[in-house]
């Protein structure tokens, strides 16, 4: 190899305070892990010395704690975009000690060509193997590789040798031009490659190769209960039902599912559904589920851009490379999240929510209206252009002190026209050719926890005269018992009205 070794503590020094870093991987998956701890603890030492030490970020979407923890506890981060899900970062975010902006996925990467964006100056990459022309072959996720290594001045390569070389192949890299010069991104079938398994790079950007044997920081899923595992079942079942009707065809649709215990509840809920015939998976996450539904033989084939699984399953892909890799795709996030590749698929789409009101408004991103959990990431891709646009989400939160059905949802991410189906523990509203009031109807009725019926009926009461009966004063009422009580349950009308 003709590139220079060097420590990640060199790599770190060679960063400067107001300097913009890309990063490869998606969610934990595929992220640099070496570089950024020596760069975090750079930053430590300099804000003892009184000096400034801050970066902007872009990710592919959230990272592990060797990136987005550890320089959010050094206070090294000034902006970070698309997506995050660490604990002391969101603290961060929260006490507004790092700008944050929240954005569709499938959007970054053509927002750093266009110039909307601060163009990098780093791209720190890890990678499985490197050729002396530049060609990189990535580990276990895509993200927006492609792009800010374009795109960046200078590249640090993390060379991780837990990722074994036998990984190239399984990557499909593919980058559309730009307007007005864009073609059709020419994916019609989830195991379509339309592109090539390496990542180019200019050899001169190249200042060095960090050498690391670190695995992914993909923790473990919470354990399905009794809650999930009923969402799960009654999105096979309205999936079932649809198909009986003659609504999905007989050999089914693609499927994109988000991330979390939820998702693997109807993965698991869709495989175990004798109705439902083995599908295809189009997303932005492989995890555990989808492995075992492809072991199953339920899964038949998975494009993503991210392999975010437990250990054992990573590395029981690692050790069955040749068979896994004829069934597996990883893809650039534009790609896996592509609007345009959506819509012409049919996707299912699947993703939960943190809140949605009576009339389908969805919130997925902020507590309480103002408080930032996570983002937005792909889900406003795959929803607006979805076949089938499903939610999902518990009804209660906190042992019933929080409905995840609101009169008004506190912040809206994904609005009544792109939300086509709700689904809680409680049953299914299918809010398809429904106006606002019947929308109410149908979620109060199906999918509210008996414990908030009546007081959402109370509201719709309530309402002022109009297409959509909410009554403003009191519409965020049950928002403002919490803060004051902490307790929705405890919202008394008349308090508002």
């Amino acid at each position: 190899m003709s590139f220079k070794k060097i420590t990640a503590e060199e790599a770190a020094c060679l960063i400067k305070d107001n300097d913009v870093v890309g990063f490869s991987g998606f969610t934990a998956a595929g992220c640099p892990k070496a570089v950024t701890k020596a760069l975090a603890k750079r930053a430590e030492e300099e804000h003892a010395k009184g000096n400034p030490f801050k970066i902007g970020m872009y990710s592919g979407a959230s990272t592990g704690d060797s990136i987005d923890g550890v320089l959010a506890r050094a206070h090294a981060i000034k902006f970070r975009t698309p997506y995050q899900s660490n604990n002391d970062l969101r603290t961060e975010l929260n006490k507004r000690e790092a700008h944050y902006f929240d954005l569709h996925l499938s959007e970054l990467q053509q927002y750093l060509r266009y110039g909307f964006l601060q163009k990098p100056d780093w791209a720190i990459l890890e990678v499985c193997d490197i050729a002396d022309d530049g060609k990189v072959y990535l580990t276990s996720a895509v993200g927006i590789a492609p792009t800010v290594a374009r795109l960046a001045d200078r590249i640090i390569i993390e060379l991780n040798k837990y990722h074994p070389k036998e990984l190239a192949g399984i990557h499909d890299i593919y980058e559309p031009a730009d307007p007005p010069f864009r073609r059709e991104i020419p994916v019609y079938k989830p195991s379509d490659r339309i592109g090539v398994p390496y990542v180019q790079i200019d050899p001169k950007k190249i200042v060095g190769i960090v050498e690391t044997d670190l695995p992914n920081e993909v923790g473990a899923f919470t354990p399905l209960d009794k809650v999930t595992e009923q969402i799960g079942k009654n999105v096979a079942d309205f999936l079932s039902h649809e198909m009986k009707l003659g609504r999905i065809p007989a050999g089914f649709l693609p499927v994109q599912s988000g991330v979390g215990n939820v998702a693997n509840a109807v993965l698991g809920a869709m495989g175990a559904n004798e109705d439902i015939p083995p599908f295809e998976v189009y997303t932005e996450v492989i995890q555990d589920s989808v492995i075992k539904l492809m072991k199953e033989g339920n899964v038949r084939f998975a494009s993503g851009c991210s392999l975010t699984l437990s250990t054992p399953a990573l590395e029981e892909i690692y050790h069955n490379l040749s068979e896994y890799k004829k069934k597996i795709m990883l893809r650039p996030q534009e790609i896996s999240n592509s609007p345009e590749v959506a819509r012409r698929l049919g996707i299912i789409s699947i993703n939960t929510a943190l809140e949605a009101d009576i009339f389908g408004n969805v919130n997925s991103t902020h507590v309480l209206g103002t408080r930032m959990m996570n983002g937005i990431g792909g889900s406003g891709d795959f929803c607006r252009n979805s076949y089938l646009s499903i939610f999902t989400a518990p009804s209660t939160a906190k042992g019933g002190k929080i409905s995840a059905i609101v009169p008004m949802a506190s912040h809206i991410d994904h609005s009544e026209h792109s939300v086509k189906i709700l689904i809680t523990e409680h049953g299914i509203a299918d809010l398809r050719g429904k106006s606002p009031i019947q929308r109410a109807e149908t979620i109060i009725n199906n999918c509210v926890d008996p414990q908030y019926k009546d007081l959402l009926n109370q509201y719709l009461r309530l309402g002022q005269q109009g297409h959509t009966p909410h009554n403003m004063a009191a519409a965020l009422a049950f928002h403002d018992t919490f803060i004051k009580t902490g307790d929705m349950r405890n919202v008394k009308w008349s308090d508002y009205v």
